[in-house]
Formats: structure tokens, sequence, C-alpha cells
């Protein structure tokens, strides 16, 4: 790690970003069973990193602004940072946006020991290994920018409430199903078919702000939760809400860097089930959340000191037994050959129920080689501010549980970091139905996953924190 490691230096820290567009006709992931060819960018994806020192003790928050990521790549990013830099790889988190408007890295769809697909289809797992190669490298490049840019810094936390752009997707029929509302408002009655919504929403805009000796805040840390859905489904590239947070928040002051942390958004959408007059619109978001943002850092005091900690917990979670019933439902679609069933001559899309069949096998293929996932709950401290990373997709209910009980004065949390999980319902959800507690290869966790990630989050927080039990 470069750097002076002197504790009388204070706190430093450094920012970059480096570009991950991908080419034209690379998938973008989030269509499910569909292949999405990246036709037009409408703005540009980052590998965007933050590396902060002091002491002895360096950490790193790094984002990508793709759909979702794998152990594999996480891997391959914090074993350079360690190799190349010095951080510790238990230091390094790191986080996919989760726009649904850009690739992922690694095979996220199916299992590893899925059959082989047919030469092109990679993008039926979700992944393509040559874009997710390069991205993971441009990664660590945005990593070793950011330590390179190492400066005095002082630190102020904050949070502001923004309760008007997010919302839970889980609505509740008058039938006893889940569906989930869009962005189109049923005219003229409205959506009369829904009794009621779910559950709650995470309002909290978190925010951290590094000043320099200019006065300036040229690094800001901004957390907030909901689904980065907006353009999505066209084949358009695009950082969606996260990316124009991060923009707005930077554009009037040259040299700044932004980093925008996405929260426990499962269950959380951006499209208001009740609203007549809502108009798609990310651009929009984003300005929305950079003026309270603004607002909260005008509030903020500084100091020139800040507390560096870390910590990961990998716990053991059950996975799924995928029922009797199911397996032999997905074997009859999937037969002999595993060949994929397509709905049309080009190749494109491929039939849903082959597609369900081969995610519900794929449960089963990984339950055969283990019935437990190594699950893995990491704890960045900065000063008083706490960043708990999650992987997969946990429900808003987990991460408001999660803050509810942290000694941190302020507690952030951290979706879709460093491995692909699923989603992480309440119990409460798994009694009902609904796309993220149907058995798929996204929704694979025995229902204990929520409490023990919830459990495990606290427990290591006090740890890194010190609270005396």
């Amino acid at each position: 790690m470069t750097g002076p490691s002197d504790t009388s230096v204070g706190l430093q820290a450094g920012a970059a970003h480096v570009d991950i567009t991908p080419p034209a006709g690379v998938h973008l992931t989030g269509s499910i069973a569909e292949h999405r060819p990246a036709k037009l960018v409408w703005d540009p994806l980052y590998a965007r990193a933050v590396v902060l020192q002091h002491g002895a003790v360096s950490v790193c928050i790094l984002t990508l602004d793709v759909t979702l990521l794998t152990e594999a790549y996480t891997s391959r990013i914090r074993q350079a940072a360690a190799k190349k830099f010095g951080l510790n790889p238990d230091a390094v988190m790191v986080a996919a946006t989760q726009t649904h408007s850009a690739p992922s890295l690694g095979r996220v769809m199916l299992d590893d020991d899925f059959p082989p697909l047919p030469d092109g289809c990679d993008w039926l797992g979700g992944g393509e290994q040559a874009y997710s190669t390069w991205a993971a490298d441009r990664a660590v490049q945005a990593i070793g920018e950011a330590v390179d840019n190492l400066h005095p810094v002082q630190m102020g936390a904050g949070r502001g409430i923004e309760g008007r752009l997010a919302f839970n997707r889980r609505a509740v029929m008058r039938n006893g199903r889940v569906g989930m509302p869009g962005p189109a408002f049923p005219k003229p009655l409205g959506p009369t078919d829904i009794l009621y919504i779910e559950g709650p929403i995470d309002p909290e805009l978190g925010m951290v702000c590094l000043r320099d000796e200019t006065m300036r805040a040229p690094i800001i840390i901004a957390n907030y939760t909901c689904h980065p859905v907006h353009v999505f489904p066209r084949p358009i590239v695009s950082a969606d809400w996260p990316g124009a947070l991060a923009n707005a928040l930077t554009h009037d002051q040259p040299g700044a860097r932004a980093l925008v942390l996405n929260g426990a958004c499962g269950d959380i959408n951006p499209w208001p089930p009740f609203d007549p007059d809502y108009v798609e619109d990310y651009k929009a978001m984003g300005a929305m959340l950079a003026r309270m943002a603004h607002k909260v850092i005008e509030t903020l005091e500084f100091a020139p000191e800040g507390r560096l900690a870390y910590k990961v917990r990998r716990i053991p979670i059950p996975l799924r037994e995928v029922p009797a019933e199911e397996l032999s439902w997905a074997r009859s679609i999937l037969g002999e050959s595993f060949e994929p069933k397509w709905r049309d001559e080009a190749h494109t899309a491929v039939d849903t129920d082959w597609m369900t069949a081969a995610s519900i096998y794929s449960v089963y293929l990984m339950h055969q080689r283990s019935p437990v996932l190594d699950y893995e709950v990491q704890v960045l401290r900065v000063g008083d501010a706490a960043f708990v990373g999650l992987p997969g997709e946990p429900f808003v209910e987990c991460g408001l549980q999660i803050k509810l009980a942290s000694p941190a004065r302020q507690t952030g949390i951290v979706h879709c970091t460093s491995q692909y999980v699923g989603y992480i319902p309440t119990r409460q959800a798994l009694e009902k139905s609904g796309h993220e507690v149907d058995t798929r290869y996204w929704a694979k966790l025995a229902p204990e996953a929520f409490d023990m990630i919830v459990e495990a989050a606290g427990e290591v927080l006090g740890e890194v924190f010190c609270r005396r039990h």
C-alpha cells in the first residue's frame, strides 16, 4: 500500500473512476430468457473506487455500474488489489449498483454445473466472459488510481430523508397472490386488483463527504435504496439513477468524484403503484437526490480524524431443497439433452418454461454440490459511519433491522456485494408467492437466511465498533 503510514498524518482518501462501458452487442443482464444486446449508450458505465487510509489501516469501496457480480470476479479484483496495492482482501468492498441496463460480471442466471450451452449462448447464463474479465481488470485500475490520489482529508457524515422516489414493489392482490406493479398506471380506475402493499421502504439518503484543504468536497459517498430499472428493458446502456446521482453531485466541481451505494432494495422499485401522473425519468431521480444531498452536506461538521476498521464474517446458510414435484417438472421440460427450446428462429429468446426449468434445476445442482452456501457479511468502519456489505438482494426489511440494531452513528447498507446469491426475502414474504420468493436460481436460500444475516451483521457491527455485550 503506497502512501504514509504515520498516524500523525490523519485521514487520507483518494478516488478515481474508470470507464467500463461495453461495446455494442454485449448482453445487458436483467431480462430473463431474452437476449438484450447493447445498441445505444445513454450514459457511460464506470468502476468507481474510494480508498481511505489512516495510519496502518486502509479500506477500499469499489462500485461497478453492472447488474450483478459473482464471487470469482470479486476474488480476482481483491487478489489483484492485495498484490499490487497492499490492500487486505477483507478491506475491499466490491459492489454492483445493479443497474439493469448493463452487463454482469460472471454467470448469474444458471449454475456453473449446468450442462454446456450452445456456442454463442453465454448470455443465457447472464454474463459474457470476455466483458467480465475486461471490466474486472479495469476495476483494479480504478483502485490503483485512487491509491495514487491519496491526500489528507477531513470527514463529515450525515443523512437526509427522501421518500418520494422509491416504493415497495410487493403488491398483495385480491386473490392473495403477489404481483409487481409496473410504471404504467391502469386507467381509468387505477390498480383495483391491488389490496395492499406488503412492506416498507428505506427513505434515508446517507452521506459521507471528504473535504480537502481547499474546503471543497472532492469525494462524496452517497447511499440510497432503490432498484435501478428506469431504463430497463430497452437495449440501452445506462448507469440509471446511481449514475445520474453521481453526475449531479460532481457536475459543478472539476475533479470531484462521487460514489453511489445501493441499499437493501430486493423489494423496492422506483415505480409508484398509485400515481397516475408518474413519468419514468432516471435523471430526475438523480437530481432530486442530489438536491437533498447538498442540503445534508451543508449541515456537516468535518474532522481530520476518522477511525478505519473492517471485518468479514462468512456464515453457512442452508440452500433450499427443491421439492420433488418441481424437480420432476423441470427434468421433463429440459429433457435428456438440456438443449434450449427457442421461441424464435434467430435464437434470441428462449422458451419461458425452459428457462424456469433450467433455473430450478440449477438450484438442485448447487444443493447437490453442497447443501450450504458460504455467505459473506462485510463491515467497513469509516469514522462513526458503517457500511454493511450484503451479497444478493436483501429485502428492505433486512436493511432496516440491521440499522435499528447498529451501534454506529450512521449505518449504510450495501447490497449486491462480493457474490450473487439471489433474493433474501422475509419469512412472511416466503409464505406468499412472487418473483422474489418462488424457487429459482435467483431465489435459492432457505427461509432462515434472513434472520441469520441480520444476526450476523449485528454481531460484526458490534465487534467493529467495540460494543460491550
